[in-house]
């Protein structure tokens, strides 16, 4: 348990703890990052570059409709190492980028931003550094909750002045690109700030680097953006599907944020004893999250997906050939043919090609009295009703 216990910020709510029989306490891991940590501290990796596909846990209130669940599925994606600034960050971004253009999620857009820049703006607007992070969790709600509502959380939960929020109203509301970099890197009091300073000559850098790859058009510099947890140090990032207008569907498929991530350098020296610092960048992406829109996406249309790889089945119009069927199976299997067979002794034809219809095997392989006799098998080719024998 306190491998996990100090590093989610208000997020440790929802991390699910376990007594075991020997009264030890465990929990289950709430996310792929800080066991990825962990393990680059105990065996003394300084460079690594891996993805990781897993199960993590959390004691949330589940909402199945939106892919939210206790028990679910993230594809973690990680750049560990000292490297020059900005550039695994940059390369981060354009895999978030290229899967969700590919998988074609329809239109999406990759929120950044910078703790180190969000740091700045507290500090310029008179939060003292204890509430920093208290500040942020509540600033990361603007996605889901209008300003007053997050101002007035503020002020009445977190302890800040009306002064101190309403000052930091005015920054947490934009978002553009490289001009609004340009635009913070003059404003008076925030040049002023080395941190912020230092955050947004990065994201200038970053901004230049996503030229170069060809995909800032779908990316948005959001100074609201500010994620929850508190283990991030430098860049964060989040990707949110757009509203998609669809006559079909009774409510609209707004799932959020399919995929995080941001930079993460203090997390690795947390986990080793003599507190030795392994830079990281990397991203998370929600599978469920991503399998609920193409499951309401394929509803919609009307769709049938194919759920099975099978080639061809082998099927006999008559009975007692079960012995015909398992023989011609297991050449197949052997064959590496992906194959299969009603597991009944006696089907019928009509029962055997009605399963390949509806689960769209292409090819059945028929093997009757008939067949066995001329040492032959006749393929069908089930949309098309073709037969040939081989």
């Amino acid at each position: 348990q306190e491998t996990l216990v100090g590093k989610y910020g208000e997020g440790a709510k929802l991390i699910y703890e376990l007594k075991d029989q020997g009264g030890e306490l465990l929990a289950l891991r709430y996310d792929l990052t800080v066991p990825f940590a962990r393990y680059l501290a105990m065996n003394k990796v300084t460079k690594m570059k891996r993805y990781h596909v897993a199960k993590v846990y959390r004691r949330d209130n589940p909402a199945t409709t939106r892919g939210r669940y206790r028990e679910f599925y993230q594809c973690d994606f990680d750049i560990a190492g000292q490297f020059d600034p900005m550039i695994p960050d940059a390369e981060c971004l354009k895999i978030v980028h290229e899967i969700l253009s590919d998988l074609q999620l329809g239109d999406f857009v990759i929120k950044v931003n910078d703790r180190r820049i969000l740091n700045g703006v507290f500090a310029v607007c008179g939060v003292p550094e204890s509430k920093f992070i208290p500040a942020c969790t509540t600033v990361d709600k603007l996605d889901k909750v209008p300003w007053e509502e997050v101002r007035s959380e503020m002020v009445g939960e977190k302890g800040l002045s009306p002064e101190a929020a309403d000052r930091i109203g005015e920054y947490v509301q934009l978002h553009g690109g490289l001009d609004l970099i340009e635009q913070l890197l003059q404003d008076p009091k925030l040049s002023q700030n080395k941190v912020a300073k230092e955050g947004l000559g990065d994201m200038k850098l970053l901004f230049e680097y996503l030229t170069l790859f060809g995909i800032t058009e779908k990316i948005s510099f959001d100074l609201s953006l500010a994620r929850g947890l508190d283990y991030y140090t430098g860049v964060i990032f989040e990707a949110v599907l757009l509203q998609q207008d669809n006559e079909h569907l009774q409510e609209p498929a707004s799932v959020g944020s399919v995929a995080g991530g941001g930079r993460y350098d203090g997390l690795v020296g947390m986990f080793d004893p003599k507190g030795r610092k392994v830079p990281c960048v990397g991203v998370s992406i929600g599978i469920e999250r991503i399998f609920s829109i193409l499951e309401q996406r394929l509803e919609a249309s009307g769709e049938k997906l194919r759920t099975t790889e099978t080639q061809v089945l082998v099927a006999t119009p008559q009975k007692h050939l079960l012995a015909a069927r398992m023989k011609l199976i297991s050449e197949l299997w052997d064959a590496g043919i992906k194959a299969e067979m009603l597991y009944k002794r006696d089907p019928k034809l009509l029962k055997q090609l009605q399963y390949c219809e509806d689960t769209g095997i292409p090819l059945a392989a028929i093997v009757g009295e008939q067949e066995l006799a001329d040492g032959v098998v006749k393929l069908r080719d089930v949309a098309t009703r073709k037969e040939v024998r081989m």
